[in-house]
């Protein structure tokens, strides 16, 4: 029988193509598949199981969503998809708020009414702690933000250099890592004096930015003090640009730092220090100096700490990862003897200014020096998202502290650290704090006290 033109399996000129497919070669769009949504993963998508019973993850989808996807991403166990609809909505969904959230990928969990978000960061927490740590637990209490927006006082923005003199500035895209959502002061996450000073900065930056440094890709970093003063952190690039004239042009923006590579910040225009008030604490910030972004729910968590510790007259207390040192002020004042550890050389510059009778710092990283301050009474760990360091997991199972605080922004690797350290520490309390509304992020805090 002789094959006919454009029959099955060719395409519309003949060319191979695929059956039931487009007859172009190209093969055909897959079909949109409804799944009931169930929970929300630590990344801020949602979480529901396919009709073949594989784990799919959605983002902007909210738990008891009933949702229309197309599957992204295919693998043995697990799926990713991309929302086409809602068919059923959820009661914990909302219309976001921001108008930028569509496509912007700075939050994630904007769709969803408060409370339930508080739901969702408390269930990962849980979550974590028993599938990763072994630690069967219930979701735990967590403490709301004061404020859901215009809670941040730092704020990093990507900056890209296009083509023809464009300049795209803000968050980078959600699902699209490459492609930068281009944003003014309307964004609901930084604080009003960030939002005022982000905006007078676009506008007075120059064509092609050419007043901020050199480069097609920049980091700008925003930090706002309690008294609406910001400053500026420029990473990447190569020239300086002209920034005193950014800092004559910018109402309220009073130091500019710039960090073109690994090396520590430099002071290009401005102030030297960001005085700060924090709590009862007055510091002076670096460029690059870290601190919570949430100052009302950092205030929260502080007071958290200090009621674990409660009376440390007498104690001996090691503040790992102590920042700028806040808390070994605080436990040198009410009485002990802290040390603090800390890698960054700029916050331990200023802990040791502003060090009270009682308190000592060393710098450098505390996996290399925490053996050194052990035997303690009371240790505090505050790690960056990566945790503890196993060395520091081992040093404090070599020689146990009576209690150890552990202020964790990641719940995973707070779990794995739990584990590592669970024949020698019982886990007393956990109590979360929503630092970062909007996004999945949860800030956590554990008592683990010397098992007898």
């Amino acid at each position: 029988m002789s094959e006919r033109r454009g029959g099955r399996g060719r395409g519309p000129a003949g060319r191979p193509g695929k059956p039931g497919g487009r007859g172009d070669g190209r093969r055909p769009p897959p079909k949109p598949v409804a799944v009931r949504i169930d929970s929300i993963a630590a990344g801020g998508e949602g979480v529901g199981r396919l009709p073949d019973g594989r784990v799919t993850f959605v983002h902007r989808t909210a738990p008891g969503d009933l949702a229309e996807i197309a599957l992204t991403e295919r693998k043995e166990r697990w799926t990713r998809g991309r929302l086409l609809r809602v068919l059923e909505p959820s009661p914990e969904r909302r219309d976001p708020p921001c108008r930028f959230y569509a496509r912007c990928g700075g939050c994630t969990l904007e769709h969803m009414a408060y409370d339930a978000q508080l739901r969702a960061k408390a269930r990962i927490v849980a979550d974590a702690l028993t599938r990763i740590g072994g630690v069967a637990t219930e979701p735990p209490e967590i403490v709301p933000s004061p404020s859901e927006f215009r809670y941040r006082n730092r704020v990093s923005f990507a900056l890209r250099r296009a083509e023809h003199g464009r300049v795209e500035a803000g968050f980078h895209a959600l699902g699209a890592p490459d492609e930068i959502v281009d944003l003014d002061g309307a964004c609901l996450l930084p604080e009003e004096p960030i939002a005022r000073v982000w905006d007078a900065l676009r506008a007075a930056w120059g064509a092609d930015a050419n007043r901020l440094p050199s480069g097609e890709r920049l980091r700008l970093t925003l930090r706002a003090n309690a008294a609406g003063e910001v400053s500026l952190l420029v990473e990447g690039g190569y020239s300086p640009g002209r920034p005193e004239e950014l800092i004559a042009r910018v109402d309220g923006l009073v130091s500019i730092w710039h960090r073109p590579g690994e090396a520590a910040a430099e002071l290009i225009a401005g102030a030297p220090g960001l005085p700060e008030t924090w709590g009862d604490e007055t510091v002076e910030l670096s460029g690059a100096a870290f601190l919570q972004v949430n100052r009302g729910a950092a205030a929260l968590l502080e007071a958290h700490v200090a009621e674990l510790a409660g009376d440390v007259a007498g104690s001996r207390i090691v503040d790992a990862y102590c920042g700028v040192g806040f808390h070994a002020r605080r436990f040198a004042r009410a009485g002990a003897a802290v040390v603090g550890i800390e890698l960054d050389p700029q916050a331990v510059e200023e802990a040791v200014r502003a060090a009270p009778e009682g308190a000592r710092f060393v710098e450098g990283p505390v996996e290399d020096l925490i053996r050194l301050e052990l035997p303690a009474d009371l240790v505090i760990l505050n790690p960056p998202r990566a945790g503890v360091h196993p060395d520091v997991a081992d040093a404090l199972r070599e020689t146990p502290a009576e209690r150890v605080i552990y202020i964790s922004c990641n719940p995973a690797t707070l779990a794995r650290d739990l584990k590592r350290m669970g024949d020698v520490y019982r886990l007393e309390s956990v109590r979360s704090f929503d630092l970062f509304p909007q996004t999945a992020h949860v800030e956590t805090v554990v008592l683990l006290v010397a098992a007898s």
